[in-house]
Formats: C-alpha cells, structure tokens, sequence
C-alpha cells in the first residue's frame, strides 16, 4: 500500500479557522509541512482567483505559479489580530500578485525560458525567506534553482517595470528631471552612448554579467561595493568591469 504524507492525505478537506490559525502559527515559526499543507488545503482559492484572469493570453500552469506566491505571502504575513478570516485576507493577496505580475509583462516581450526562471526564481525566494528568516542573497537563490547569480538577477530584472529614458523622475519648481539626465549626470562615457542608440539595442548586445552590472549600477544606483557583494568579486573587480564594459560600449557604435 503506498503510503500517503500529510499533505497528500485528505488534501481536499477544507480547514477549521481554528485550524488554519494552528497551521499559520507553525508555518510563520518555520514549520515547512504546515506551511505546505496550508498550500495544499487553500490551493483552490488560488484556481477560483486566476478563473478571472484567463482570458488575457497567459498559460494556466504560470498564473497558478503566480497566484501560490501570493498566497504564500498571506501565509507569512497573516496575523489572527486582523479579525478576518485568512481566506479574506488572502484573496486581495492573490489577485494582487497575478495582477503585478500581468502588469509588469508584456512591454518588453521576453523568452519563455526566461519566464520560467523568473518564476521559479520569485518562488524560491519566498520558500527561503520562510525558511531563513531573513532575505535571501542573489547566491543563495541561484544556489537552490541550480543556476548562476547573473542568470537568477536577469531572470527577476525581466519581470521589472520598464522605464522610459524620457520618464520624469523629480520635478521641482516646474523643472522636470528625466531619466536621461540622471543617467548623464552619472557619467559622461554612458552619456555618450544614450545619445547615440537606444538603451535596449546596446544592454543586447553585451554578456550577461555585463548587462548585470550596468543595470544594477545606472538604473538600480547600487553602488560598486553593493554590486561587488552581489557578484561575490571585489569592488576594484567591479570598478575595473564598469570601465571595461563602458569601453566596449563606446566601441560597438
């Protein structure tokens, strides 16, 4: 006879509140099989939340990936002193992160594969927050899908909103500052390159490390020393990159 886990057995059968609020205890205390069973049992208000999303072009299998991270984040940041019930509380939760994660897609169309790691990469980060109990590193992440630190930091940058050059991001007394100037004020040699060719047509044609850290340094304004712990190389490694990848920006016009 094959034997069933917890999670498996009577995964249909709904949970008490009294229950879910004992489960919700243990997950938020690290307990990984009450958060897994929580999953198991609320996993159809996941599917009744995606129904509605359906019509908009996006697999069924990706929403429903989409939608557990949302309920895993009602998991983890629920609390009884709400005075809801965790199924009220969760549902916002839910749509809120289908609805994200259509909003952000879609604008720079990027590969299925892509797709997929960052997925998996928004998952693993939650399921080691839980887990560690504290932010997961880029390595850490890249470590439990098997993958690298630059792959794993392209893979969630993909899902990002993106920016105009032309975006208005401070305005005072009438006078806007727009992407392009904040980029320019950085440094002369990126400046040049803004210019001359779009951001999109130079960030595809370098490697992926390279496109890593000019992302992370002109448009996350992470510092060398922020970009080096990320990476894991020094700052003078980073700074001796930077130089290098300017370079050879200048040079592909």
């Amino acid at each position: 006879m094959e034997h069933q886990s917890p999670v498996d057995r009577d995964s249909r059968k709904l949970l008490t509140h009294e229950q879910t609020i004992e489960f919700i205890d243990k997950a938020q205390s690290g307990d990984q099989q009450a958060k897994e069973i929580l999953v198991s049992r609320n996993i159809a208000l996941v599917k009744s939340v995606l129904k509605r999303f359906l019509d908009r072009g996006y697999e069924y299998d990706d929403l429903l990936q989409i939608g557990t991270i949302g309920l895993i984040k009602a998991i983890q940041n629920y609390d009884k002193t709400f005075n809801v019930r965790f199924s009220t509380y969760a549902v916002p939760m839910i749509m809120g992160e289908i609805k994200r994660f259509i909003r952000d897609d879609g604008i720079i169309k990027i590969s299925r594969s892509l797709k997929e790691l960052a997925m998996k990469a928004m998952y693993a980060k939650e399921q080691l927050k839980n887990t560690l109990g504290r932010e997961p590193t880029i390595h850490e992440i890249a470590d439990e899908l098997d993958s690298t630190p630059e792959e794993v930091i392209h893979a969630l940058e993909s899902g990002r909103p993106v920016s105009s050059i032309y975006d208005v991001v401070y305005e005072d007394d009438s006078n806007p500052i727009l992407m392009l100037d904040k980029i320019s004020s950085k440094d002369d040699e990126l400046s040049r390159v803004v210019d001359s060719v779009t951001i999109d047509e130079v960030l595809s044609n370098l490697e992926e490390r390279e496109k890593t850290i000019i992302i992370m340094r002109y448009f996350q304004d992470k510092t060398q020393g922020d970009i080096a712990k990320v990476l894991g190389i020094s700052q003078v490694q980073v700074s001796r990159l930077e130089k290098k990848i300017l370079l050879k920006m200048r040079e592909m016009l």
